[in-house]
């Protein structure tokens, strides 16, 4: 399950932008007159501009200080980001994007808001004390291609809660929350603490719950008992503070790429961690449905702030006593949601808070709101009705095409080494950069070592010198690192695709799984320089005679 084998190619992305294409015209067209209409941006979240169609899914990482959000994230990408600092005290102090980049880059967070082309234009409003704690990083990786992902300052504990950030923290952690494809939540398994900060940023997450995925980490590091007691107190302490029927699913893993340490439930953080991986390898797949269902939620959202405003502005006098009949309509706003709800068969769901809309409410002026237009209104419930039917075809086609891509994150190791995985010989495209270099060619870095790892290679009984995919993942768990690196390491040591390791292969996979031990991070593709000898092509055909 390698992090590396992510992607396909961006030609198969088309079905999704033409997806995108139509939920924009019908945006722009049918549902953005009608906010402005309404002022519906004044109570609400800003429009939307092409960049929030058009980016990648986003995924935002967040948790208390240390629970291990930034090595999460390294352990996706494979590598260092910049930026990045691991420690047990704060170290992620800023909001950091990191996005798809030809060259390795940051830019600052008054800079990336004026850029079109990102998603991030509306962050404008929260000022100088926010912008200069936000940044995007932009870096050639190719998880990053497909998905982008944004690291969040640590949520601080009680003991810190009376340090100021400077901004709103929930406001600016609900805006994401608005706009990105999932929500991964981190807990530490050793100290499960849930402070007032933690509260208020579980409510900029209400209306959110469908993208939050919630992640016990570092569970190898407790018992079975204690990892029992710890996952029932995070339950129900989730429960309390969501208040809705639905149970969260609570993820338990160890997303690191060290190696875990051996427990009785060592299968089930590898079985979790593949669900959890295998939920975040959709959302590209799934990213055009996602848009859909945000679409409808703000449609949904505006008519019913359509008919809230309309309704108040009716219930104004003309002349007098004009400020205390607004301050009797504010108090009055639940009643109002009722009778909205019974004589114009709104949903209660359609509801924005009530709280936050009458804070909202105390500094408008009445005068100003305006009735329902029918016009205005006949187009909105066309668009709920019909032309969102109308896209329906189209996320069929996009669902058939589905089956044909490859996966995000590769599961192969979790289950058996599958010949039909290995299409093709990569080694071949990727020695176009390195076949003139003759230091490469003459010297098998892994020589000196291999006639140790013979010694374990015919210790496994190989079968007509070869070792059977079943045989070696056997012994490469033992190695306690975790699957999705030791898949990594299998399919850079099966240089020729055959879903078997003979004794150079098997020697590459254990140099590889060494210096993974010794804190080494594993390279992208096979270097010339660790391809076994047998297996390198011969260039001298190619040589001037």
């Amino acid at each position: 399950m390698s992090i590396r084998r992510f992607w396909s190619s961006p030609k198969t992305l088309g079905d999704v932008n033409v997806v995108t294409e139509e939920l924009k015209n019908l945006y722009y067209k049918r549902l953005l007159p009608i906010e402005k209409h309404y002022s519906f941006h004044h109570f609400h979240s800003p429009s939307y501009e092409d960049a929030d169609f058009d980016n990648k899914p986003m995924v935002l990482v967040m948790g208390q200080y240390s629970t291990g959000k930034t090595t999460f994230i390294r352990y996706l990408l494979e590598e260092e980001f910049p930026g990045s600092r691991v420690g047990p005290e704060p170290t992620t102090d800023c909001f950091t994007a990191l996005m798809y980049g030809e060259e390795e880059r940051v830019t600052p967070g008054n800079a990336i808001t004026v850029d079109p082309k990102k998603p991030f234009r509306n962050l404008d409003p929260f000022g100088n004390s926010f912008l200069n704690r936000f940044q995007c990083v932009q870096m050639p990786n190719p998880v990053l291609e497909r998905i982008s992902i944004i690291d969040t300052p640590g949520i601080l504990t009680a003991a810190k809660r009376k340090l100021s950030r400077g901004y709103d923290f929930q406001a600016v952690l609900r805006w994401f929350a608005e706009r990105v494809d999932r929500i991964i939540l981190l807990f530490d398994a050793h100290k499960l603490e849930f402070s007032d900060e933690l509260t208020r940023a579980f409510g900029a997450l209400y209306g959110y719950e469908d993208k939050l995925r919630v992640v016990l980490n570092k569970a190898d590091r407790v018992d079975s008992q204690q990892l029992m007691r710890v996952y029932g107190a995070l339950m129900w302490s989730l429960g309390k503070v969501f208040r809705t029927p639905e149970i969260l699913r609570i993820y338990i893993g160890s997303f690191w790429s060290e190696p875990r340490q051996r427990c009785y439930h060592y299968n089930l953080i590898e079985l979790e961690e593949e669900d959890l991986l295998t939920d975040i390898r959709n959302l590209p797949r799934n990213a055009a449905v996602r848009k859909l269902n945000d679409l409808v939620k703000r449609a949904r959202l505006v008519r019913a702030h359509a008919h809230i405003v309309s309704h108040l502005k009716q219930e104004m006098p003309t002349i007098f006593c004009r400020e205390s009949k607004k301050h009797n309509l504010i108090y009055e706003l639940p009643v109002i949601f009722t009778k909205i709800q019974q004589q114009h068969r709104v949903p209660a769901g359609d509801f924005p808070d009530c709280n936050k809309m009458q804070e909202k409410l105390l500094g408008q002026d009445f005068s100003k709101f305006k009735t329902l237009k029918t016009s205005l209104m006949n187009s909105l419930n066309k668009l709920l009705t019909t032309d969102i039917a109308s896209l329906v075809p189209l996320f069929q086609q996009q669902e058939q095409r589905k089956k044909s891509l490859p996966a995000v994150l590769d599961g192969e190791f979790l289950g058996t080494f599958r010949r039909d995985q290995f299409k093709g010989d990569p080694f071949k495209e990727m020695l176009k950069d390195d076949e003139v270099s003759e230091a490469d060619s003459d010297e098998w870095a892994v020589e000196k070592y291999k006639p140790k790892y013979d010694e374990i290679f015919y210790n496994l009984s190989p079968h007509d010198g070869k070792l059977s995919g079943t045989k070696v993942k056997e012994w490469m768990t033992t190695t306690h690192l975790p699957n999705s690196v030791l898949a990594h390491i299998w399919r850079l040591a099966d240089v020729d695709r055959d879903g078997m390791l003979d004794n150079e292969e098997f020697a590459l996979a254990v140099h590889l799984i060494e210096g993974k031990l010794d804190g080494h991070w594993l390279p992208r593709e096979l270097p010339s320089h660790l391809v076994p000898p047998s297996k390198r092509l011969s260039t001298s055909s190619d040589a001037p005679v």
